[in-house]
């Protein structure tokens, strides 16, 4: 295991396209964000590397330390393998900067998103990724809502996320009937062309990404089931409830009305066209 420190926060995290990674052998790179996860942190990476062992791919782990202040790190580090990847920094960015980060060091061809608490059984990557080359997909999104899924978790939680997606598809007209959900796979290519035209660092990442993915086109996003187990230490308090409807109509805003995410991707194809080709 290596572990990168972070002594400054870098405002613009970039995302190496397929063609430009520096290990192009990694098949699958799997980005934990990481918060106050010290109780499970070791335990919840063996068993995901037993059934990332399992896939018989090349793959790598990269475990982003949001900001702790307990001993997360210091568990993670107590999992011997060189498979795995510790980036810390101190201050608490949220999860959308910790996933950009962690994403930023990445080399996979394909890459997952999978939340530390490990409440969406690791097993079903191995589904996604043959949902992916299987249909050609741009990304596969883990649905609590998927027919197949099996959840536990409260009737208000139920009514809470019905309530929002249809919110989502009336906003942005996603045909999607979960957004929220911490299991995701996508082709390196749509989060190298998306990641630089985000905003949102906090509460709505994961809606302002598949937006912005729509609005570039990528189209091809199906939803997979998953295996969902509630541990309840945490609590959905009405402020944060509040901060994602805020994002979230942020997030129109600059879709609709400013046309930001438009204006934004022409300023990075200019730069790009701008900067010196390498040799």
């Amino acid at each position: 295991m290596s572990v990168e420190v972070l002594d400054r926060l870098p405002e613009r995290l970039t995302v190496p396209s397929t063609n430009t990674v520096s290990s192009p052998g990694t098949r699958l790179s799997v980005v934990i964000p990481a918060y106050r996860e010290a109780k499970h942190i070791a335990a919840n990476l063996r068993k995901l590397l037993k059934e990332l062992d399992d896939l018989g791919i090349n793959y790598e782990v990269i475990v982003v330390s949001d900001g702790n202040t307990d001993d997360t790190v210091v568990e993670a580090e107590r999992v011997v393998s060189s498979r795995v990847k510790v980036v810390q920094y101190n201050v608490n960015m949220g999860k959308g900067y910790a996933l950009r980060c962690g994403v930023s060091r990445s080399s996979g061809e394909l890459v997952t998103f999978i939340d530390a608490d490990m409440e969406l059984d690791p097993r079903y990557i191995g589904a996604f990724i043959a949902v992916v080359e299987g249909f050609d997909c741009d990304a596969v999104i883990g649905s609590k809502r998927h027919p197949l899924s099996r959840v536990h978790y409260p009737l208000f939680r139920r009514v809470q996320s019905f309530a929002y997606q249809l919110l989502i598809r009336v906003l942005f007209g996603l045909n999607l009937r979960d957004t929220q959900t911490g299991l995701k796979v996508f082709r390196r290519q749509v989060l190298a062309d998306v990641f630089p035209l985000l905003a949102v660092k906090r509460f709505a990442f994961d809606l302002e990404l598949l937006v912005v993915a729509r609005t570039l086109g990528y189209r091809k996003v199906m939803e997979a089931p998953v295996n969902l187990d509630y541990h309840f230490e945490s609590t959905v308090d009405t402020g944060a409830v509040w901060r994602v409807l805020w994002d979230t109509a942020a997030i129109f805003y600059r879709l609709r009305i400013l046309r930001y995410y438009r204006r934004r991707r022409k300023e990075v194809l200019l730069g790009e066209e701008a900067a010196p080709q390498k040799p």
